[in-house]
C-alpha cells in the first residue's frame, strides 16, 4: 500500500518582504516567456512579485588562465530577470527513482512508526529549496536542498530537518566545497541546467523546468550518470516538484500543510505514446566548446527544429514527466528530460556530450507535437 499525502491549497501571503531585499516588479512586456506559447495555456490573471538581491550592478566579466574556469558576461537585464524568477522559497516533494523509473522507498529508519505498523510504503520526502541568485554578483547563485522527516497528517507544520545539501556557484569562479560545477546554463524565465561533478566517475545533470504559464510551479529532474571509459550510463533519477512559497528566507519558514503540491512518487506514469513521434520545437541553446572556460552561459536564441522521439530508452515518470539517456549514431550522448504540460505541448531540456563524455551543448525547448507522424 502506497502512502499519498493530500494537502489543501491555502493562499500564500507575499506581503512580508525581508529587509535588504529589493522588490522588482516585472511588467509583462519585459518578462521572457517561452516563445509561441499557445493562448489557451496562458493564465492571464497570474502575477507574482519577484524577489532577488539588493541591487543591480554591471555585468561580471572574469577570465582566468591555466585550468581555472571563468564566467563570461551576458547582459545584466537577462541575469536580472533570471535572478528574480529563480529566487525565493521553493517548497514541495522529492523522490528517487531507479534507472528504470521505479520509485525507491525511504529508509525505514525515517518512516513514522504508525506507517510501519500498517505496512505503509513511503517514497516521498517533503522538501525545501531556498534559492538566491544575486543581482549585484552576476553569475552568483546559492541554494539548499532540505529534506524533512516524514510526518503523520498535518504535523508537517512542525517537520524536522533530516538533511541539508548546499550548492553554490560564484561569479568569480570560486569552487563549491564538495562538488564542482562544470557547466551552468540559465534562461530569463528561471529555467536552468547545471552539470555537477560529484566525483571522478559520477556526474549529475540537474534540469530545472519552470511552467511557462504558471511561473510559481517548477520541476527539477536530476539524472545521476556514471562515466566509464568515456561511456555514460544512468544510475538513478531524482525528481522534485516545487511551488514558489515566498521570497527568499534561507529556509527559515516552512510551508507545512499550506504546500500546494502532494506526494507523487507512487502515482501512475503517463503512457509513452503521449511523447513519442515527431515534435516541432523552439530552442534556446548554450554551447560549451571548452570545458575549462565559460562554464556559465545564457540559453539564447529561438531556433525552430523538428525532431523524432521514439520509445526506445524512454523512462516514463509520474506527473507527466519523462527522461532518457541515448547514444547517437555518431557517438554523442544525449541526456534528456521533459514535462508534458498539455496534450501535444511540452517543455524539454537536453545535455549533449561528445564521445569523450565532454559537454558540448545544452538545449531548452518548447515543443508541439506534429499530428502527421510522416512529416
Amino acid at each position: 500500500m502506497a502512502f499519498l499525502v493530500n494537502n489543501n491549497s491555502i493562499a500564500q501571503s507575499r506581503n512580508l518582504i525581508p529587509l535588504n531585499f529589493t522588490v522588482i516588479n516585472h511588467p509583462k512586456n519585459i518578462l521572457r516567456p517561452y516563445p509561441k506559447l499557445p493562448n489557451h495555456l496562458v493564465n492571464h490573471s497570474h502575477s507574482r512579485t519577484t524577489i532577488a538581491a539588493s541591487s543591480v550592478s554591471d555585468a561580471v566579466d572574469v577570465h582566468t588562465t591555466g585550468n581555472q574556469k571563468s564566467f563570461s558576461s551576458t547582459t545584466t537585464t537577462n541575469w536580472t530577470e533570471f535572478a528574480g524568477n529563480v529566487s525565493g522559497e521553493w517548497d514541495g516533494f522529492g523522490a528517487d527513482f531507479s534507472s528504470k523509473g521505479q520509485p525507491i522507498e525511504l529508509p525505514q529508519s525515517v518512516v513514522p512508526e504508525a506507517y510501519r505498523e500498517w505496512e505503509v510504503k513511503v517514497f516521498d520526502w517533503q522538501t525545501q529549496c531556498p534559492t538566491l541568485a544575486r543581482l549585484e554578483e552576476q553569475g552568483s547563485i546559492f541554494y539548499k536542498l532540505i529534506r524533512l522527516l516524514p510526518t503523520v497528517g498535518c504535523e508537517a507544520d512542525a517537520a524536522m530537518q533530516y538533511s541539508i545539501h548546499t550548492k553554490k556557484i560564484r561569479g568569480e569562479g570560486e569552487d563549491i566545497e564538495s562538488e564542482q560545477v562544470s557547466a551552468f546554463a540559465y534562461h530569463p524565465t528561471g529555467c536552468y541546467v547545471a552539470v555537477w561533478l560529484t566525483d571522478e566517475r559520477l556526474l549529475e545533470l540537474e534540469h530545472c523546468l519552470v511552467n511557462p504559464h504558471n511561473r510559481e510551479s517548477r520541476v527539477r529532474i536530476i539524472q545521476v550518470l556514471r562515466i566509464n571509459e568515456g561511456k555514460m550510463s544512468l544510475e538513478k533519477i531524482r525528481v522534485f516538484r516545487e511551488q514558489w512559497y515566498g521570497p527568499f528566507r534561507n529556509g527559515e519558514q516552512l510551508g507545512g500543510c499550506a504546500i500546494r503540491n502532494s506526494a507523487f512518487a507512487s502515482t501512475e506514469a503517463m503512457e509513452v505514446s503521449q511523447v513519442t513521434g515527431v515534435w516541432r520545437g523552439s530552442l534556446a541553446v548554450a554551447s560549451f566548446p571548452n570545458s575549462n572556460t565559460n562554464i556559465m552561459q545564457e540559453l539564447v536564441g529561438d531556433n525552430s527544429r523538428m525532431s523524432r522521439r521514439d520509445e526506445c530508452d524512454l523512462i516514463m515518470l509520474p506527473k507527466q514527466l519523462w527522461c532518457s539517456l541515448k547514444e547517437s549514431e555518431h557517438g554523442d550522448t544525449c541526456g534528456e528530460v521533459g514535462w508534458l504540460l498539455d496534450h501535444g505541448y511540452a517543455i524539454s531540456s537536453r545535455c549533449i556530450f561528445s564521445t569523450e563524455a565532454k559537454l558540448k551543448e545544452i538545449r531548452l525547448g518548447q515543443e508541439t507535437a506534429v499530428l502527421d507522424s510522416n512529416r
